[in-house]
């Protein structure tokens, strides 16, 4: 059977998540196949000075594969804007654990003889989905200030892979001197201090 459209697993569920492999008696979701997403980090893991992150704007819940999808735009975006080496860090920071269920229903003649519609409807193991908050971040890219333009980029179009709008932010690195905030920034809060 073929994949359903991602529309059908957006919506919040609850979470159907307990797979145990230290107590298999624990372990109630049984036959969960293996998410296509497997690779969370990749680039150089050095200093850099710009962070841009891609924040959903909705609850929603991201399959395995709109993720893998996501990442694998980006990546190829990111290695033909600034070159392959030393020259970014990518990272996923949201993992699949939410286990998703389809009622698989039977088509063609003589269906009707053994498919029981909506009794006993609970569904099998299909997939594996994110489960997003409102304002989570998804994906942080880290780049030298020359390679913004690249970067904002590749996160527009990992943007159009996931199923919610999303809002790209660019943020410098905390250095020693002005830990993350601008000294702008310090001089508020230090007066609202005082």
């Amino acid at each position: 059977m073929g994949l359903r459209p991602g529309r059908c697993y957006r919506k919040h569920q609850r979470p159907n998540t307990r797979q145990s492999i230290r107590v298999p008696k624990k372990g109630y979701v049984k036959g969960v196949p293996k998410p296509k997403i497997t690779e969370f980090e990749l680039g150089t893991k050095t200093d850099y000075d710009t962070t841009l992150f891609l924040t959903a704007n909705r609850p929603v819940q991201i399959r395995h594969n709109a993720l893998e999808a996501a990442r694998v735009v980006t990546v190829q975006s990111l290695e033909k804007g600034i070159g392959r080496g030393n020259t970014f860090f990518l990272k996923i920071r949201v993992y699949p654990h939410h286990v998703l269920r389809e009622n698989a229903m039977a088509t063609g003649a003589g269906a009707d003889r053994f498919q029981s519609g909506m009794r006993q409807s609970f569904g099998k193991p299909i997939g594996t989905a994110a489960q997003v908050d409102k304002g989570q971040k998804i994906m942080e890219i880290r780049v030298n200030k020359n390679s913004i333009n690249v970067a904002k980029n590749a996160m527009k179009k990992a943007a159009y892979k996931l199923p919610t709008p999303c809002s790209i932010t660019v943020q410098s690195i905390a250095t020693k001197f002005d830990s993350g905030t601008s000294t702008i920034g310090m001089n508020k809060q230090l007066k609202a201090a005082a």
